[in-house]
């Protein structure tokens, strides 16, 4: 099987599309979205509603924290310096319909499919929002999810950016930084975890949208990137007269 993994869409229609046509175009077969579809970008509703779509033909799904956030934003009135990504939450939440909160709101924190462990953020407390960039935190991540037989494979999202640690012969992790386009063997007598990387708002200086391809026939995993009309997705948010300026220029940046 080819899965898709698509990490934090963040509501950019154009990402998104670019993403789901070019996986396609290399011979996807199932699709996992791991979470954040919604929070800075101009378009939730799209994306939700094409992520509904691809959960009624099979794909796999689970929650972000801005996901969390944009069905039940914090009231202005409990936060002393709303934050723009608290603001965003409360535009996102006033755009989509109850069917669509609901949507995001039934979304499980962790998923586990034929041996690989989905998450947004870590497996050891994913409601917590921990950020898998380094040795220590992906370790504890690696180390919870493989309590569950058979799981060898962490994938999750959250970090915007695209990296693969692995446990050698001894028990701490190394990590490996992936190249584009290149495929890795990720063998199941090792264990791995990897960041997917953001479809939506990369920030790694590289404006281009990030994917991952996992061939389980080969156990080959290919880190992509993935070019699309970024402009048109920055003059988007600008276009709707309530997202920060700062979302915007984040897209045209990469950063």
């Amino acid at each position: 099987m080819k899965l898709a993994l698509l990490s934090d869409l963040h509501a950019n229609r154009q990402a998104f599309d670019a993403c789901l046509a070019h996986a396609r175009a290399q011979g996807a077969e199932r699709f996992a979205l791991l979470g954040d579809l919604v929070g800075y970008g101009a378009d939730p509703r799209y994306v939700v509603q094409q992520a509904m779509a691809l959960a009624a033909q099979g794909a796999l799904l689970v929650q972000g924290n801005h996901d969390a956030q944009a069905v039940r934003p914090q009231p202005a009135a409990a936060q002393q310096a709303p934050s723009m990504a608290a603001l965003s939450a409360a535009w996102t939440h006033a755009q989509l319909v109850a069917e669509e909160r609901d949507f995001l709101a039934a979304l499980p924190l962790t998923a586990v499919v034929d041996g690989i462990l989905l998450v947004h953020a870590t497996a050891d407390a994913p409601e917590r929002w921990r950020y898998a960039d380094n040795a220590v935190v992906a370790q504890q991540s690696l180390d919870a999810a493989t309590q569950h037989p058979g799981v060898q494979h962490v994938f999750c999202g959250h970090v915007h950016q695209q990296s693969l640690f692995y446990r050698g012969t001894g028990r701490s992790l190394m990590r490996f930084a992936p190249v584009a386009g290149v495929a890795i063997p990720v063998a199941p007598h090792r264990q791995w975890l990897a960041t997917v990387g953001s479809v939506g708002q990369p920030r790694d200086g590289d404006a281009r949208a990030m994917y991952a391809l996992l061939d389980t026939r080969a156990w080959l995993l290919r880190f992509e990137r993935v070019a699309y009309d970024h402009a048109a997705a920055a003059a988007a948010i600008r276009a709707t007269g309530a997202l920060p300026e700062f979302f915007a220029q984040r897209l045209e940046r990469g950063q």
